[in-house]
């Protein structure tokens, strides 16, 4: 079974047991979190739950492995003949979660 959950802007297609990157929550690590906005679920004999545009009462169960960072990107703004010259560094924040139930509404 698997489910195609929406957070932070961004919809993931999840199994139990999978572990994913998501946008920075602000939940400790090794803390359960429950995603409500669930837009699909999808079983093993091929039957289809589809949320309009969610499902009311399904949720994904996870819990939180680690808060991080990814690694760094430098980003260089430059306009010729002006000796306009801009660089910086930009690290997105993240959390990472292990998928450990679905649940049916």
């Amino acid at each position: 079974m698997y489910a195609i959950l929406e957070t932070g802007g961004k919809q993931y297609r999840v199994s139990e047991g999978d572990r994913i990157q998501v946008e920075k929550l602000d939940v400790p690590a090794r803390e359960p979190v429950e995603f409500n906005r669930v837009l699909y679920i999808g079983k093993d004999d091929g039957d289809a739950l589809v949320g309009t545009p969610f499902i009311e009462g399904a949720k994904v169960v996870a819990r939180v492995e680690r808060q991080a960072k990814y690694r760094k990107i430098l980003v260089f703004h430059y306009k010729h003949k002006v000796n306009y010259r801009k660089r910086y560094g930009h690290r997105q924040p993240f959390t990472q979660i292990v998928v450990e139930k679905i649940v049916l509404p």
